[in-house]
């Protein structure tokens, strides 16, 4: 019986559900069920046909042994991990499962509004026995910057519009060559540079995808020091050493990333304007049973011989490994 490995997230006891166990058995009737390992090597590809994957490491050697293997399915957007270039290579798909926009929208959007109400010095100061009253901020009269403008970034702006009103400003950053017009299409504006939307912006938002570090110390030292940067994307976009020095010289007011205090963000801990998040600005109950679902019919697709959604490598359909088996 083909073997079908699975992420660790469907045994969080969190996000257990009727449904959730429905998508299981529907996943034994396929297949042998196996749990996900931190790292996989060639040991785990025996008999493997697909892979609903979170944060694992896949390795060459894996994807060269793995001969029986169809399709990766990313739980999430996130593909770092899964090595695409070693899956293309050997005839292997990699989907991804766009799902949760929603879910990460709104996590920005209640970080803006919880930074602009100073909501975390606030409870800080007293649960200190500090009941000072500070200066706090109004959505209708201040700046939105979001760096990046796709699939989730459009999704924010419908949120802020109504929070913003008629005197708010939505300022928008992005390469695309149609932002004007997107822009427009939500009432935005659209800065010429990422120096323009920090130095500008009361609060920036950053939905960008890829590994590469985009935010530094010179870019940082641009921001209004009311203002704070939200970062629901991923830790590695913005220069932790960075963002924790030009905090403490008041450069601007708070960090909130999601991601948690380990690694390089280990330097954050316990910083009273520095806020970190467990990766779950995409995760809630309702996004997990997309997430769950989105991914178990990608799988089922490729071990019934269809083509999957979201398929992130389209090229590998051209591989003989993929045409011995895909029959629509």
């Amino acid at each position: 019986m083909p073997k079908i490995m699975l992420t660790a997230a469907f045994a969080n006891p969190e996000f257990a559900s009727s449904d959730r166990e429905k998508g299981l058995d529907h996943l034994r009737s396929l297949g042998e069920l196996v749990d996900e390992p931190a790292i996989l090597t060639p040991e785990h590809a025996p008999d493997l046909i697909a892979s609903i994957a979170a944060s694992s490491v896949y390795t060459d050697e894996f994807y060269e042994a793995a001969s029986d293997l169809r399709i990766v399915a990313r739980w999430g957007v996130g593909f770092d991990k899964v090595n695409v270039e070693g899956a293309t290579r050997n005839g292997v798909i990699i989907t991804i499962t766009p799902v949760h926009m929603d879910a990460v929208a709104e996590y920005a959007v209640a970080q803006w509004m919880a930074t602009l109400k100073r909501v975390y010095t606030l409870n800080r100061l007293s649960h200190q026995g500090d009941f000072s009253i500070i200066r706090t901020y109004e959505a209708q009269h201040t700046t939105l910057g979001l760096y990046g403008f796709g699939r989730i970034g459009q999704e924010v702006a419908k949120r802020v519009g109504p929070l913003q009103g008629d005197k708010g400003r939505l300022l928008i950053y992005d390469t695309r060559p149609d932002i004007a017009e997107v822009a427009a299409q939500y009432g935005a504006e659209v800065a010429d540079s990422p120096a323009v939307l920090f130095a500008e912006s009361d609060t920036v938002s950053l939905h960008v995808s890829g590994d590469e570090t985009i935010v530094d110390y010179e870019l940082l030292s641009q921001m209004q020091p009311h203002a704070s940067l939200i970062n629901p994307s991923r830790g590695n976009l913005v220069n932790d050493a960075d963002v924790h020095r030009a905090i403490e010289e008041e450069k601007l007011y708070y960090y909130v990333v999601d991601d948690p205090v380990n690694d390089t963000r280990a330097i954050h801990k316990d910083h009273p304007r520095i806020i970190c998040t467990n990766h779950n600005a995409g995760i809630t109950v309702e996004s997990t049973m997309r997430l769950d679902g989105k991914g178990i019919e990608q799988v089922t697709a490729a071990i019934q011989g269809r083509k999957p959604e979201f398929i992130l490598n389209p090229e590998v359909l051209d591989h003989p490994k993929v045409k011995s088996w895909l029959t629509e």
